[in-house]
């Protein structure tokens, strides 16, 4: 057995989520297909994260065992010809050692939300970022945002279909930006609860847009209730951004997709 890791980039907008689904496609069930056209093997494929119907991934780490001979590059090439049409890219493949885990051995995480803060409808935008008219205080979301980072019990921020054992987590960044029309949410930590980064902004969002005052964010996290919770903002604008690792096995994250008047960018956290 050979164990590769992948970087994989895709647009979640047509896949119920990363991990396979019994009622809808899944961006695993598109590369295990893939790979078992390739190899003739089934294979399961193993991923850093979970992301949701209609969120995307910039740099998702991902592994698969392989029985069959074939090398990184020529591996990488045959996934990409046979994910086509899908909009899903193996843009690094490489060995690593077998006792190497996409998930297990991952020591941190981070995911941007893209809003495109304008009235005008979106069109190369469409489904890969929220469309918020209302003009937004990004200065004033940022300083709400740093109530929610160091270790806290996220319940607030937790899904009611949440997995994880405990809702206390550690956020290690919470940064609220402005490039143009376009105000960027970048979210670090070891790993993160259901819904979190995107319930997260969806309160800062209200801050904004002067719905809540900035204290407000900090009053729903004390609280410790899903009620308390104001909004839950949508999947387009999520993106997976990078997972990081203790060793050197980590292809760096493609550059985020620039907004309408943005400024080109290569920072990806």
């Amino acid at each position: 057995m050979t164990r590769f890791a992948l970087t994989l980039e895709f647009d979640g907008t047509p896949f119920y989520g990363l991990q396979r689904q019994k009622d809808g496609p899944s961006v695993q069930q598109a590369v295990e297909e893939a790979a078992f056209r390739i190899l003739g093997e089934e294979v399961r494929l193993h991923s850093a994260g979970r992301t949701d119907t209609g969120v995307h991934a910039l740099a998702m780490r991902s592994h698969m065992d392989v029985e069959k001979e074939i090398k990184p590059f020529r591996l990488m090439e045959a996934l990409n010809a046979h994910l086509r049409p899908d909009p899903i890219a193996v843009t690094h493949c490489e060995v690593v050692p077998g006792d190497w885990h996409a998930r297990f051995s991952c020591t941190g995480r981070s995911y941007v939300y893209r809003i495109a803060n304008r009235r005008a409808p979106l069109t190369l935008d469409l489904n890969r970022a929220w469309q918020i008219g209302t003009p937004l205080d990004h200065e004033a979301m940022h300083r709400a945002a740093q109530a929610l980072v160091g270790l806290h019990d996220f319940t607030t921020f937790r899904s009611a279909h949440c997995q994880s054992d405990s809702p206390v987590k550690t956020l290690d960044r919470l940064d609220v930006e402005r490039e143009g029309d376009e105000v960027r949410i970048h979210a670090e930590a070891r790993s993160f609860l259901h819904h979190q980064v995107r319930s997260m902004v969806g309160c800062l969002a209200l801050v904004g847009m002067g719905r809540w005052r900035e204290e407000q964010v900090a009053e729903a996290l004390a609280a410790r209730d899903r009620q308390a919770l104001g909004l839950n903002a949508p999947p387009d604008g999520l993106y997976f951004v990078k997972a990081v690792y203790p060793e050197n096995a980590v292809h760096p994250p493609q550059p985020l997709p620039q907004g309408r008047g943005s400024e080109t960018s290569s920072e990806a956290s």
